[in-house]
């Protein structure tokens, strides 16, 4: 969200490193540690030492850290965030400024340039802390910006991952997952050892940052952890060789006006082997996608309203949620946040005023939904299956609906004019991978599948 306000509003992103964040750290209680090795005292072998400030290794260390820091941005004139606790805002006069913190990583944006600088010399009283520039590269994500916006992704970190995994020269698709009934627990025969599933699996989640477009495909294997089989471990490398195809792929944010649209859906029973059902969702800011999901319900759904009307709770509780968010950030919407559903009967069901006895198994997600909706918190609006943009997310798609729905997700490729030169981005990969970068139109000829 911030990142999409600091496109919109074309304000510098700036990012901070602190060195030794932990050392920074004031304890609260009394702790004792060993004397350590090279400075025991021989004359008093059975002493302890008190420690005034946290060291690495100390549970203590990340709270004592961020108390620190919190401490000294709340001098500056910095408020805490309620609704996410790693956010700092600040509105004094006619300068705003956000900041962002994830453990010794910063990021701070504002309308006004020499704020940052002050701000920064400020913080570097107290902490030993390094401005980075512009925002770039940022716990794993490559931040492009130019003219139409900025340009996330993870290309380094697939690359990365590919060659952990030794699948370089795989042959690459246009699609994560194929169309079609899902892998069941029991298709295939048990890996003799599920470590390489785990980590692929782990970093493919972290990938979902930028890539939404494999939320699914992800969640569907995360399912899958704890007995991968060998069918299980073919449908990761096929989203490795979708990933693969679509290298420099990422969200692209971009200006615009403040607008929530969410979109949910959800398919029912879906699941081979317990028959409950998937879900997913899409919130934009304006054209931005700035949350997703895709996940099982807790729950068998004995209707597909059912399905859809759990779904559609879900997704509100996080409008509600961002909508809060944006009343911190003193950003106002002229128009309640709009929710579309291609299920007429769920929609139905929240606007009507009369509870049915054949609901009351959904009776907390009812209430919640429809008295958001009869304080015009947010509206519920039907859109066509055919152009929902949630549906990527609850089911595999043939190769040509797959790239319609995430096209409208927002997810593109990186302009060629923002690429680094194949030579100078890509001699230290295998001459396998390089082809595939520097010749990706004719794997996409290849890659019908």
């Amino acid at each position: 969200m911030v990142l999409t306000l600091a496109v919109s509003f074309n304000w510098d992103i700036r990012q901070l490193d602190v060195s030794n964040a932990f050392l920074h750290g004031i304890l609260d209680e009394e702790v004792y540690m060993t004397q350590p090795k090279g400075f025991e005292d021989p004359t008093n072998p059975q002493f302890v030492c008190k420690l005034h400030k946290s060291i690495y290794g100390l549970k203590q260390a990340p709270r004592a850290w961020f108390h620190s820091l919190s401490t000294a941005l709340l001098s500056l004139g910095f408020v805490s965030s309620q609704v996410d606790p790693s956010l700092f805002t600040y509105h004094r006069d006619s300068t705003h400024a956000f900041l962002l913190v994830y453990v010794d990583d910063i990021l701070v944006t504002s309308n006004v340039r020499s704020f940052i600088d002050e701000l920064i010399s400020n913080l570097q009283l107290d902490f030993a802390m390094k401005d980075l520039g512009q925002l770039s590269y940022f716990l794993g994500i490559e931040a492009t910006r130019d003219s139409s916006g900025l340009h996330l992704r993870q290309t380094r970190y697939i690359i990365d991952l590919l060659d952990r995994v030794n699948l370089i020269g795989i042959r690459p698709y246009r699609a994560p997952c194929v169309s079609g009934p899902k892998v069941s627990k029991f298709d295939g025969d048990p890996l003799l050892d599920p470590s390489e599933y785990r980590h692929t699996v782990g970093a493919l989640q972290y990938i979902t940052l930028t890539r939404p477009d494999i939320a699914y495909s992800v969640n569907q294997l995360c399912q899958h952890m704890q007995a991968p089989t060998t069918a299980h471990w073919t449908a990761a490398k096929r989203v490795l060789r979708y990933l693969k195809n679509t290298l420099d792929f990422g969200l692209l944010y971009k200006p615009g006006s403040f607008a929530i649209n969410a979109y949910c859906d959800s398919d029912w029973a879906g699941d081979p082997d317990d028959r409950r059902s998937t879900c997913g969702y899409g919130v934009f800011d304006g054209p931005n996608l700035i949350s997703w999901s895709a996940k099982k319900q807790p729950v068998v759904s004995k209707s597909s309203t059912e399905a859809e009307y759990r779904c559609l709770a879900l997704v509100t509780a996080e409008v509600y949620w961002l909508r809060m968010l944006l009343c911190e950030l003193e950003i106002s919407l002229d128009f309640p946040p709009v929710i579309w559903c291609d299920n007429i009967s769920a929609l139905a069901l929240a606007s009507n005023p009369i509870f049915h006895a054949r609901s009351k198994h959904i009776e907390v997600d009812y209430h919640f939904v429809h008295e958001k909706v009869a304080h015009r918190d947010i509206i519920l609006e039907h859109i066509s299956t055919s152009i929902q943009p949630a549906d990527i997310f609850t089911k595999g798609h043939t190769a040509d609906r797959f790239c319609f729905l995430r096209d409208k997700l927002a997810i593109c490729d990186l302009p060629t004019s923002l690429r680094e030169t194949v030579s100078d981005k890509d001699s230290d990969l295998p001459t396998s991978l390089q082809e595939t970068v520097s010749d990706k139109d004719n794997d996409l000829s290849l890659s019908q599948m």
